[in-house]
């Protein structure tokens, strides 16, 4: 029987030599890794991983897919309705539905994102622990399926913006952009959060705190001129001040145009999705037995 033996020394019968056609999984080695090619493989899984999650988040309810543009309307209605009708908050010569609508795009966009993606590990165990893909693609799902619940809130602002016969300006353009930074902000909070959850589930009841003060440190529900001038520098540091000003500056007029504080916001948000990247590279290693 022919034998081979193998670098630790152990010795290998014929009939237990592995195949040629054997693919050994390894974890990354190094932090110069974060498997962007295996993800890139593995890119209709992701595909598949967003429609599922699409399809869960409205899953057993009686008005179904239909929710997608009730939540927005039933959002800028109550905003409306006490900070606008009853606080009186200022909204900048623009009618308060529309300064806060275009506030709740990339807003909900973002904390429903968050939220998905901090918790996606966790809710999606069972197939972690049984099927080996890159777990990086979970949290990416996560985010990337709010990207509908974006895409039927943006109808309803177009079509908020015909009943209030506001005209649609060029800049509007430029929105997809803006979404781009969202996304990668709500990634990068998602992977931090994901990584924690994985150890300590009380993430889970945290965020939702986190993300009320966070709205309240972001102009959802009141202009930027409200803000002190001598915190304005520091407020403008919260990426989501950049973003929503950019929303309504493109799609209303109102405010000043992405400047040097938003180029910062940027940078901010990269080195946020780049450090969380690596650590939930490394955290990949050990998630099963964690979890």
């Amino acid at each position: 029987m022919t034998q081979t033996q193998t670098p630790t020394g152990e010795t290998l019968g014929a009939t237990q030599q592995l195949s040629p056609h054997a693919v050994t999984i390894e974890p990354a080695r190094g932090w110069t890794s974060l498997g962007l090619r295996e993800l890139w493989t593995n890119r209709e899984l992701l595909y598949f991983l967003v429609w599922r999650e699409v399809q869960g988040a409205y899953r057993q309810t009686a008005l179904g897919m239909s929710w997608i543009f009730l939540r927005p309307l039933l959002n800028v209605l109550i905003l409306s309705l006490v900070f606008g009708a009853i606080v009186k908050v200022p909204s900048e010569g623009v009618p308060y539905p529309l300064f806060s609508m275009t506030a709740l795009l990339p807003w909900s966009f973002f904390t429903g994102s968050v939220q998905r993606a901090s918790r996606s590990l966790v809710d999606n165990t069972n197939v972690i622990s049984k099927v080996y893909f890159p777990r990086m693609v979970i949290p990416i799902a996560a985010t990337a399926s709010g990207l509908v619940d974006f895409g039927a809130a943006f109808v309803v602002m177009l079509v908020t913006l015909l009943f209030y016969r506001m005209p649609l300006r060029p800049q509007i353009l430029l929105t997809p952009l803006l979404l781009v930074v969202t996304f990668a902000f709500a990634l990068a909070v998602g992977l931090w959060l994901a990584t924690l959850s994985v150890k300590y589930r009380d993430v889970s009841f945290a965020i939702v705190f986190l993300l009320q003060a966070l709205m309240y440190l972001s102009p959802v529900i009141y202009p930027v001129s409200m803000v002190p001038e001598p915190l304005q520098p520091i407020y403008a540091l919260n990426p989501m001040t950049g973003v929503i000003q950019g929303f309504r500056w493109a799609i209303l007029g109102i405010g000043e145009p992405p400047g040097a504080l938003f180029l910062v916001s940027v940078v901010t948000v990269l080195i946020l999705l780049i450090g969380g990247a690596f650590v939930f590279t490394r955290t990949e290693q050990t998630i099963v037995d964690v979890l």
